[in-house]
This record gives structure tokens, sequence and C-alpha cells, in this order.
């Protein structure tokens, strides 16, 4: 049995390389990308286009990405954009365009699959691609799909190759921007143990932290770590999956199907927002928010029978609350109810930061399920 080659596709600043698309002029300049539409560059009288800068920006708004020029002064995903500013506030601030992300998700993972159809679709800008099976050298193929890619979308990716996910995962991201690299498990030594443990795709700071307690800050480190002093740290479960990670032992496969859990909408406001005296926007921009997870469900496909909320207070308290509709739906006023009854169950005596719907408990329009059925109140908001 030949060994595997699992490829792990990432697209290079993928955000900010579709808006450079729109806007060649901004290439090479520190662009951040997270701006309302109020961002949205003006044609000046000579014709050029005039762009906002972070520096002008007032209000509370989290930064989605960023150019790797951006990136060099600081500036990264999550960053609130105030505190960009700060950072580098004459750099370009440009609003997000889901439409055209998605648009170019589509084509770069449709050229892919013109190479094998043997993908797994891990999110809007990454995938895993299994190419054991396909012929062809291997830094070949690697040229040929970073080829496909940059043809169907004008932009390129990073991909690492290695026998797994896990290490792939990790070489994706070791020649960024527009790399190739191949690694075979004889390499770990010399390649992936120097690495900090949160190279590793399932170590989060929570788990890096109290690695660096014991003294573990690199995967070599960790790979030395006695195995039962792991699992006595971290569970059985999770302190043997640290051990082999370290090791680079992933034998899962590459998932070409699967099917969305749940689907949700969630938005952020520019300011707080008083579940009582701003009612009639809470109002809309609830109902909004139920009518667009609705239109999500009809595109997919599905239907959904639990229906919950998700509220993020002033104070960053968050709570969520769900109900079980006796029968799957895609109605956006059905969800709006079913939405409604949960916001009764939850205080509203505080100012909000964030409001989300989400459908869980998918299916396809017909089948049955045996899902437990949750009384229904009246509307709310």
């Amino acid at each position: 049995m030949p060994e595997r080659r699992i490829a792990h596709l990432d697209m290079d600043a993928f955000y900010a390389s579709v808006e450079l698309l729109k806007y060649p002029e901004l290439r090479g300049q520190p662009v951040a990308i997270g701006g309302r539409r109020a961002q949205l560059p003006e044609v000046l009288a000579d014709g050029s286009r005039g762009f906002a800068r972070l520096r002008d920006y007032v209000g509370r708004g989290v930064l989605t990405t960023a150019t790797y020029e951006a990136r060099a002064l600081g500036i990264h995903s999550g960053m609130g954009t105030m505190a960009a500013a700060r950072l580098a506030p004459d750099a370009i601030l440009l609003p997000v365009d889901f439409d055209a992300y998605r648009n170019c998700s589509r084509l770069f993972k449709a050229a892919v699959a013109g190479i094998t159809p043997q993908i797994e679709d891990r999110g809007i800008d990454e995938i895993y691609i299994d190419l054991t099976d396909v012929a062809g050298e291997t830094v070949a193929l690697a040229r040929r799909i970073k080829q496909a890619v940059k043809d169907a979308t004008g932009l390129s990716c990073s991909i690492g190759i290695t026998p797994n996910k896990l290490l792939s995962k990790i070489c994706s991201d070791l020649q960024k921007p527009d790399g190739i690299t191949i690694l075979g498990m004889e390499d770990i030594p010399a390649r992936i143990w120097p690495l900090s443990v949160r190279k590793i795709n399932g170590i989060g700071p929570k788990a890096s932290d109290k690695l660096a307690g014991l003294g573990i800050a690199t995967i070599a480190e960790l790979a030395a770590a006695d195995p039962e002093m792991l699992q006595l740290q971290f569970g059985r479960s999770y302190g043997a999956w640290l051990h082999d990670a370290a090791h680079g032992i992933d034998d899962r496969p590459v998932v070409t199907r699967s099917e969305p859990k749940s689907i949700s909408r969630e938005t952020t406001f520019e300011s707080d927002l008083h579940a009582k005296r701003d009612r009639e926007k809470l109002g809309e921009i609830f109902t909004a928010l139920c009518q667009r997870v609705a239109g999500d469900l009809v595109r997919k496909g599905v239907v959904g029978r639990t229906i919950g909320i998700k509220l993020r207070y002033d104070d960053f308290r968050t709570v969520t609350r769900d109900a079980t509709l006796p029968d799957a739906t895609d109605d956006a006023a059905a969800i709006r109810r079913a939405a409604g009854e949960c916001l009764r169950r939850v205080p509203l005596d505080r100012k909000l930061r964030l409001l989300g719907v989400r459908v869980s408990g998918l299916q396809k329009p017909g089948e049955k399920t045996l899902a437990p059925i949750s009384p229904q109140g009246t509307l709310a908001l």
C-alpha cells in the first residue's frame, strides 16, 4: 500500500487578496479588511479612487483580515479596528465583501476538483486533498494545483503535502505566501520538532499555557514528554493525542462529503443596544437574522428543528437558549417565532453587544426524527 499523499491548500491572505483583485492600486500597501459599507472607496474628480484610512474609523468593529504588509505592522485578524488604527493609522480600511469571497472560494475549489475530486472542504479558504492515487510526481502535482487555482481566481495559495492531515496543515503555513512544502515522516525531527506547540492544529491558548507551565514549548519537547504524564495532566484521550500529534501520527481520512450540523447568523453591534430602549431597532435586526438563516437553509436544501439564540451583553457575558419545534422548517416566520420564544427566557436588563440566531438538528425535507419537543412561547422583541 503506497504512503498517503495528503495536501493542505490554504489561500494566501484570502479576503485581502480578493480585495486587491478589485483594487490593484493597493498592492504593496498595508490594507485592513473589516470596515462598514461607509468605508467603500470613492471615485475622485480625477477618476482615481479615494480610500478610507484606519485613522478615520470610529466605532467598535473588529478586523476580519489584513494584507501581509499590514500584518508586518502588527495588525491581525480579530483585532479591534480602533486598536489597529493606533498601530497603523495610515493603513487603508476596506469593508468586507462576503459575496466576492464566497464566489472566489467556489472557483478555487472547482479548479482543484478538476484535478481530483478527493477534497475535504474545511472552510472558505482552505481544503484538504488526497493525492495518494493521483498520477504524477508530488512537486509537479503541487505546481499544477497552484496554477489551476491561479488561472481560476488570479490568487495564490500555499500547499503542504505530507502523509497526513495534521502535518500538512502545519506545512502549508511554513513558506507563505505562494509556497510549497513537502515532508515525509523522516523529516519530522528537523522540520517539525523545532516549532512551537501552537503550530499543531488542536493545541489552543489554554493547552499551550499549561504545557508551558510544564516546561514544554516546542513540539520536540512535547514529543519527548512522558505519555503517562500527559494523560495525567490533560486526560486520557487528549493526553494520548498530544503524544501522537508531536510524533506526526494522524490516521484521519480526507472526508469528501459532510453534512452541516447547524446554520447560524450573528451580528456585533457598532454600539451597544438596549433591549427596551432600542426595541424597534433590535427587532428589525433579529428578524433580518432569522430571514438570512432561513435563506441559508433553503440554499443548502435542508430544514431544522432546533432554533437557538445567542446574546452577548455589554459586560461580555454570553448566553444561549434553544427550542425544538414539532416539525423541521426552513420558514423565516417559524424560525422568528421560535427564536422569540427563546428570547423570553433570558434577562434583557443590560445592553447587548451581539445577537445571533442558529438552526440545528438539520435534515433533508421529509425525513423523520425523534427529537424531543419543547413548548412554544409567544413572540418577543
